[in-house]
């Protein structure tokens, strides 16, 4: 077995290990100072009802963001082009949509997750089931961005770009519990503020990583641009290349992808998935949760651009030694996963490396705090509270039950990170990007099938629900690289490949139709009346 690759930390010294130390410090300290206010169950899961929509736009930009985009976007802007940033055109259709039609049936629905919604159009096994699917499908997604995120990490303390399983496990249990501590001190006040801070520490590491980049590559801007714009220079054409119009269906960012796969992604992930839809439900208002999710989406766009920007310089700095001439890195890029902090590490000076370690650091618990948080909300609400209330018991809605659920749904995405770090193949070919990108469908497609029976039609019972989330399972499964290769090479000669942003919209389309099969249901009315703009209904606890 070959030594793991070396590279040398000469450069993160004492006063960059004070930054990222004062960055950890400033967490806690946010956690200490939101729990210092007595709330109960609701209060902890959704502040009070009472949050900022400017804070609420920023903590949503920053749990969508995660260490995938901090590390991957990057890499896949350095090796290929700029046809990720397309998908917004899928992003701003999905944000419309979810404001329209899902956030006002949410809020007037008047409970502490979307699932309750659930609950009062097709009952409480639908809500159940579907709550479950939520759990299991961002445990999975969570997971694997914790164990991205210890990646980057290892590069920091060990100085190794392939670490052992030991300190990829040593990682993930750094950064999952500082992430768990100050979100079981605070809850969605924690989680909102935090993600604010991370958000700009995250923004400003990119634009000092720009700003050292351009210093570093001794050529002006307009002849970057010469070079980025060669036909030659990226896979399919120009680096610069923004829309691809191709209609080959293994090509993950064209703008049939963008237009219909990521239009369907982005509805399930903002409409379905109560990581983000938790967020949307903090304001005052469903048309004050429209507004943080409308601007959240173009704040989202700069920072994303921020790091394929990153991407296209990093590949003049390390991919283009005639470019570079004297200047060229002596440091040999090893693994392309790696190369931004891999830069940061080794070309940033004292102190600013810090920074932007932090900003790592950052990008990857401004995801993972929300994420337990949900989890956590959707535990309580949705499975402890429906079944204590079956057994006849009364449900705590004190804010200590919560505070237990958030550690232990931490401690579950420790776990399955841990599991994660076990079996990824550093050396395969699906990129960071693409594997992130691809989990979470497994649990959208069914979930994204439920909701559109609910919102859209009078359809549906417990048995078609529970039929189109397993059905979702089972044609993500279908869609899968190896399995679809083996079974269109049965039928056709030959595997194919379709691209991930596809199996959304196929999935989705199927566990619809299953659905809708199901009786039609009269909704139980919501369990208080709409108040006004500034007074939304709040379902109390033991409803559910």
């Amino acid at each position: 077995m070959r030594p793991p690759l070396q590279i040398p930390l000469a450069v993160f010294g004492p006063l960059d290990w004070a930054v990222v130390a004062g960055y950890f410090g400033l967490m806690f300290c946010i956690g200490h100072l939101t729990a210092r206010r007595k709330t109960d169950a609701e209060g902890y899961f959704l502040g009070g009802r009472r949050m900022p929509v400017v804070a609420v736009a920023l903590s949503i930009v920053a749990t969508s963001l995660s260490i995938a985009t901090f590390i991957g976007v990057p890499q896949f802007s350095m090796n290929g082009d700029l046809t990720y940033l397309s998908q917004n055109l899928g992003v701003f259709i999905a944000a419309f949509i979810v404001a329209t039609v899902f956030l006002p049936r949410f809020y007037a629905a008047g409970t502490v997750t979307i699932y309750g919604y659930i609950d009062q159009r097709l009952g409480d096994t639908a809500r159940i089931a579907t709550s479950a699917m939520f759990l299991f499908g961002r445990l999975l997604a969570s997971g694997v961005r914790l164990f991205l995120a210890a990646i980057p990490v290892c590069l920091l303390i060990f100085g190794k770009l392939e670490p052992t399983k030991g300190q990829l496990i040593a990682a993930i249990v750094i950064i999952g519990a500082v992430g768990v501590a100050y979100t079981v001190a605070g809850g969605i006040r924690a989680v909102i503020v935090t993600d604010c801070v991370q958000l700009c520490i995250v923004i400003g590491s990119c634009v000092l990583g720009i700003a050292l980049l351009l210093h570093k590559i001794p050529i002006g801007l307009h002849e970057i641009v010469n070079v980025l714009s060669d036909p030659h220079a990226g896979p399919f054409g120009s680096k610069l290349k923004l829309i691809d119009t191709s209609l080959d269906t293994t090509r993950p960012f064209t703008l049939w992808t963008a237009l219909i796969g990521a239009t369907f992604l982005n509805t399930a992930s903002l409409g379905v998935d109560h990581d983000l839809a938790q967020r949307m439900l903090t304001t005052r208002s469903a048309w004050r949760g429209s507004m943080s999710l409308i601007a959240s989406q173009f704040v989202s766009v700069i920072v994303v651009s921020l790091f394929m920007a990153i991407g296209l310089l990093l590949y003049v700095f390390y991919k283009r030694p005639d470019v570079m001439g004297a200047a060229a890195p002596t440091d040999q890029l090893k693994a392309s996963f790696q190369v931004y902090p891999q830069f940061l590490l080794n070309h940033l000076p004292t102190g600013l490396c810090g920074l932007a370690i932090a900003g790592m650091f950052a990008a990857a618990q401004g995801s993972l705090d929300s994420a337990i948080n949900a989890m956590a909300s959707s535990a309580v609400a949705d499975l402890y509270w429906p079944l204590m209330a079956r057994r006849g018991g009364k449900a705590d809605i004190s804010s200590k039950t919560p505070r237990l659920a958030v550690a232990g749904m931490g401690a579950a995405l420790i776990g399955f990170a841990i599991a994660a770090a076990m079996y990824y193949d550093p050396h395969g070919k699906q990129s960071l990007l693409d594997f992130a990108l691809g989990v979470m469908s497994f649990a959208y497609t069914g979930m994204l099938g439920v909701f559109l029976t609910a919102l859209l039609t009078r359809r549906g019972s417990t048995t078609s629900v529970l039929l189109a989330l397993a059905a979702g399972l089972i044609v993500t499964t279908l869609l899968q690289d190896a399995v679809y290769g083996a079974w269109t090479g049965w039928l056709f000669g030959a595997p194919h490949r379709l691209a991930q942003f596809w199996w959304m919209p196929i999935g989705t389309l199927i566990c619809f139709a299953i659905c809708v099969c199901g009786r039609p249901r009269v909704a139980r009315p919501p369990a208080q009346a709409v108040h006004s703009e500034d007074q939304t209904p709040v379902a109390a606890a033991s409803e559910a």
